[in-house]
């Protein structure tokens, strides 16, 4: 990859603030939208209704033994801010290509699914390895185990399972969209070039690509809908492109259809593959009256709840910031320390790196969180 271009070589204080609002808002707002859905993934809407009631869930409700608990899609997503964090590190020694420092997250991701705790004595490893929480198992797609289950990074010549068409390549991706200093060009390689990892379905890949995009063009200022319709002019220069331009024009166009309804929200999630993942969540943040609604949306149908609920929720929170998301949901999340302290490490590194470390002198502190190795 080449080096990115700056958007602004100097951040006032008001422009790191809201900065930072948008990175805890993408962040949490996915790990909100995962939580939400995740009770509700492998049941029916009939069997949702007839479980939670006609209205279904208005509020997060127990999975895997707790409130709020997140699934591998939150796992995976704080995996590459870790990544791309070690990327800016890892530039002062002259060393750059982002896929292979995200790529080696990822591996550190799969560790936690093998293993059953932190090795302490992996410093190489960071501080995020170490958080014990994210050792549980949540459901991660066979997809994300085995493209993950050796050392071998799947290239875009190359890709890992090629026919995977699943979302969960598409989950993880909102953190390449806070590189707001970047091009949007390359905020869609970027999160191709990772996607393949695991996902080498080319639907799969773009639509990873396209949401990326989507989140930066977001936590840059851009109306919703400004945003799709400027991914759609970056994704039409792709091969394989049209499954995801035409999905994401449906959900464009759906917003003018009547009503938001369940059933809207079935057709456009599909077979619950990456494309209708996708475009049900852009669907359910256009119509959302405000982000529970938008959220009760994209979890009620009969697909993916968890990932379609994880990807409205980083749209959302990248949209409106941290500050306008449900308090109370928030304070049941599990991991939300972590997820907090990851989102403004992440915020300090983009706006501040030059400071914290450099060819020269860098904080011990700094290099002991996000290890060159």
């Amino acid at each position: 990859m080449g080096a990115p271009v700056a958007a602004a070589a100097v951040w006032g204080r008001v422009e790191q603030q809201d900065f930072r609002s948008r990175v805890r808002g993408t962040l949490l707002g996915g790990a909100l939208g995962d939580a939400f859905g995740a009770p509700l993934t492998g049941l029916t809407l009939d069997a949702v209704r007839e479980t939670y009631g006609a209205a279904g869930l208005t509020r997060p409700a127990p999975a895997y033994g707790r409130t709020g608990a997140v699934t591998a899609a939150t796992q995976l997503a704080l995996f590459t801010v870790d990544g791309l964090i070690r990327a800016q590190v890892r530039r002062d020694t002259g060393a750059w290509h982002p896929p292979t420092d995200v790529h080696r997250a990822y591996l550190r991701w799969a560790a936690t699914q093998r293993d059953w705790g932190p090795d302490e004595r992996r410093a190489e490893d960071g501080w995020l390895a170490r958080e014990e929480w994210l050792y549980a198992r949540r459901g991660a797609a066979q997809a994300c185990l085995l493209g993950l289950g050796n050392d071998v990074m799947g290239t875009m010549d190359r890709p890992k399972n090629p026919d995977a068409v699943g979302p969960q390549a598409v989950t993880r991706s909102a953190p390449f969209g806070l590189l707001v200093g970047w091009e949007p060009q390359l905020v869609l390689q970027l999160a191709v070039e990772c996607a393949v990892q695991t996902h080498g379905a080319d639907e799969a890949y773009l639509a990873a690509g396209a949401y990326a995009v989507i989140v930066h063009a977001l936590a840059r200022g851009d109306s919703l809908d400004a945003a799709v319709q400027r991914t759609l002019v970056l994704l039409a220069a792709r091969p394989g492109h049209p499954p995801v331009v035409d999905a994401l024009k449906h959900a464009v166009g759906a917003v003018r259809q009547g009503m938001p309804s369940a059933a809207r929200v079935a057709e456009l999630v599909g077979d619950g593959g990456a494309v209708g993942a996708l475009a049900a969540a852009v669907y359910c943040s256009l119509v959302g009256e405000d982000i529970r609604h938008g959220l009760g949306l994209a979890v009620h149908h009969d697909g993916p709840s968890a990932d379609v609920g994880a990807l409205c929720g980083g749209l959302l929170g990248a949209l409106h910031g941290e500050t306008a998301l449900p308090p109370a949901w928030v304070a049941e999340l599990e991991g939300r320390a972590t997820i907090l302290e990851l989102a403004d490490d992440f915020a300090m590194e983009m706006t501040q790196g030059a400071a914290l470390h450099g060819p020269g002198v860098s904080s011990p502190g700094w290099l002991a969180r996000y290890p060159r190795a």
